[in-house]
């Protein structure tokens, strides 16, 4: 499992900790933030994979919340050749580059993945460099 990048939004600071640090020891990358007027600029400023908010954090503008989340989430549609490639990039990510197993998580023959690879000039992708 990848290590997701959290950010944790709340005004418990002792307790903010304490979740971080437990994020932190499973291999994640956790960044708190303590400051209510700060929030929007949080969101906006890096991506993350999972956000935690207290919605009962007194001074939390939720207006503000609510437009950098939208903000943060609009994205136009990509082609579907983008999508194919970024989602190709992903299993052979995920599988170390074996294109073997990566193939049958997708779903297709190896040698469909293989042509696709080529098409999408995919081949630094794999860490090893070589064919599986």
């Amino acid at each position: 499992m990848k290590p997701l990048h959290i950010l944790l939004l709340g005004h418990d600071s002792d307790r903010q900790a304490e979740w971080a640090q437990l994020l932190r020891n499973a291999g994640h990358q956790a960044v708190s933030v303590a400051n209510p007027s700060t929030v929007a600029e949080s969101i906006e400023s890096a991506e993350f994979d999972t956000i935690v908010i207290d919605l009962a954090w007194p001074g939390l503008d939720l207006m503000t919340l609510r437009r950098a989340l939208a903000l943060a989430t609009e994205q136009e549609p990509d082609s579907l050749a983008a999508a194919e490639r970024r989602h190709l990039a992903l299993a052979l990510k995920h599988t170390g580059g074996n294109k073997r197993k990566a193939a049958q998580l997708l779903g297709i023959s190896r040698s469909t993945l293989l042509n696709k690879v080529r098409k999408y000039r995919l081949e630094r992708a794999s860490p090893t460099g070589g064919e599986q």
